[in-house]
């Protein structure tokens, strides 16, 4: 699922989601948009921020 898309359905804002993964909100604005391709350590985050495995982000 898109990052967005799983933001969205936890019901947090780019805010939100930068604050509980430790970014930046402008690192979350240019990941959903595809302009930055995340390393494995910023996948990690992300997905423990989202309480997901890493594999169900996509970018």
């Amino acid at each position: 699922m898109k990052l967005k898309e799983l933001r969205v359905n936890k019901f947090l804002s780019q805010a939100d989601l930068a604050k509980l993964a430790g970014m930046t909100k402008e690192t979350i604005g240019r990941l959903e948009a595809g302009k930055h391709k995340p390393n494995f350590v910023t996948v990690r985050k992300l997905a423990m921020a989202l309480d997901i495995k890493p594999e169900e982000i996509e970018f």
